[in-house]
């Protein structure tokens, strides 16, 4: 976080932009992204939109040393750019290898195949928020939620023959639901820190727009659910189910992996070795519990493979590493029987790199912050300094990449505006968890949005228009600030705190 709460020494003695010259790198980044979206449709993520990035943060670096700002100090602020993404990056690649053992040992089959025989269709939906929204809520990373139950979850909506983009925005709605609540999420502890209120205050009020925005959603759900023309009938359920059965053996054994992942989380085991441990546990459960698959997998890399270590070492490590497909005679089944492991992470960990490297370079001469400064004075009212103030997250979001510099530079920008006004820290905290925190994943090239569309195998845009909590609770923030519904004020007898200090911030 540091990298984005301290200036470089060449920035400091640079000429402060105007607004037309922060906005340049803005406006050719929109005008690329749009091109690409014309021109190569559901490609954009194969290269074009990473290049648009780079194309932008070229831009960027030439206002920047227009402004005075040495190359040095530009290439400095991309390098730590880069640096704050290496753990989702690191991330990205353990769900790749979870998600290639875990198809290999039979976990996802099992899971889909439990859930085609507990669910019924109608209420799929509905049930699907409220497990992604339980899971998370334990755990406290809608990472890991989307990573583990999340897959099983798409598996078992595409069997019963529900659009994908409707059962990824009901995964995405719960696991920011119980991000967002948590109290072991990292950006449920960030927004009260960064505005000087404590962790639960800070839950408690949320509940305020949060209830309402989950409860609408899981009505929608709900509706949809009723209401929603099914492509699979009982008889194409149970084909799945016997395909299923074909291939993997089906036990509740296998139920001790995803169990084991998410106690360990509970624990507060940090994100990247509780993911190393659930691979290498669905790794050996491959070994003992689906051997034939182990040697079908070995024979298809290597026709010379005559001994049981040589085929589990094999295709455990193609699991990890690269493609693993399993053959059916179902057609949908083998769709997903199907994984690319850490290798099919690559084109969203380019698209991230390409992304922090732009936050670098428009940070390195203050074009992010004067443009965030020059809406300030527009928010006259409660309800348009919460506007402004989700409006620039959802700004950071987009043009830093990045959920963590969406909470922290805001949080930074209106804690004195928001003092001033006597409002209570907690009203800040909470609009910024309802900016920052929720709207992160509708982003493509946000590392929350690039890497929970890719681990779902859903684009980002076709989740969007379902993901409703995500776009409800910015609203209900909104909503509720106009309405001067539950704002908390100082009152007279109640000074307003002293606000948190650089000091203070930097150590966060």
């Amino acid at each position: 976080m540091t990298a984005y709460l301290s200036i470089p020494m060449s920035q400091k003695e640079a000429r402060q932009p105007n607004l037309l010259q922060a906005l340049i790198p803005i406006v050719v980044l929109i005008t690329l992204l749009v091109l690409n979206v014309t021109n190569f449709g559901d490609h954009t993520l194969d290269g074009a939109n990473q290049f648009a990035l780079i194309l932008a943060s070229a831009v960027a670096g030439i206002v920047a040393i227009y402004l005075g700002v040495k190359w040095t100090d530009i290439q400095t602020s991309m390098v730590k750019s880069i640096s704050s993404a290496m753990p989702s990056i690191l991330i990205l690649l353990m769900i790749g290898a979870l998600a290639g053992t875990w198809l290999l040992s039979g976990v996802i089959p099992t899971l889909i195949y439990y859930g085609l025989k507990v669910f019924h269709p109608k209420i799929f939906l509905f049930a699907t928020v409220i497990i992604a929204g339980m899971v998370s809520l334990a755990t406290g990373s809608s990472w890991s939620t989307v990573a583990t139950i999340g897959i099983a979850l798409i598996g078992v909506g595409q069997a019963l023959g529900i659009h994908e983009g409707l059962i990824a925005g009901a995964v995405i709605s719960g696991a920011y639901f119980g991000d967002k609540m948590s109290p072991l999420s990292d950006t449920t502890n960030l927004a009260p820190a960064m505005t000087g209120t404590d962790l639960f205050t800070h839950i408690r009020y949320m509940t305020i727009t949060t209830v309402p925005a989950m409860s609408i959603t899981l009505i929608i759900f709900l509706i949809i659910g009723f209401t929603y023309t099914f492509e699979s009938t009982p008889g194409d359920i149970e084909l799945v189910l016997q395909s299923i059965e074909s291939k993997f053996r089906i036990t509740p054994w296998l139920m001790l992996v995803p169990a084991s992942l998410i106690y360990i989380i509970i624990k507060k085991i940090p994100p990247l070795p509780a993911l190393l441990a659930g691979s290498l546990m669905g790794g050996i459960f491959a070994i003992i519990f689906q051997p034939h698959l182990v040697r079908e997998v070995a024979l298809g890399l290597n026709s010379d493979t005559t001994t049981l270590f040589k085929a589990s070492y094999l295709s455990v490590m193609q699991s990890i590493f690269g493609d693993i497909s399993i053959t059916t005679q179902n057609d949908m089944v083998n769709e997903l029987l199907s994984t690319t492991g850490m290798r099919g992470m690559l084109n969203t960990i380019w698209l991230i790199l390409s992304a922090m490297i732009f936050g670098g370079a428009m940070e390195s001469a203050g074009l992010l912050v004067k443009i965030t400064n020059s809406v300030i004075r527009w928010a006259q009212s409660t309800g348009s300094l919460v506007t402004t103030t989700i409006a620039t997250s959802i700004f950071f979001n987009i043009t830093a990449s990045d959920q963590y510099i969406a909470i922290v530079v805001p949080g930074r920008m209106f804690a004195d505006t928001y003092k001033k006004r006597g409002l209570k820290p907690e009203v800040l905290s909470r609009t910024l968890e309802d900016g920052g925190t929720i709207t992160s994943v509708l982003v493509p090239w946000n590392t929350c949005g690039a890497t929970q569309s890719r681990v779902l195998g859903v684009p980002t845009m076709e989740y969007l228009p379902y993901a409703f909590f995500n776009f409800l609770s910015p609203l209900f923030s909104i909503l509720f600030a106009y309405l001067n519904y539950r704002i908390r004020r100082y009152g007279d007898d109640e000074p307003a705190t002293k606000s948190i200090s650089d000091k203070e911030r930097k150590k966060i």
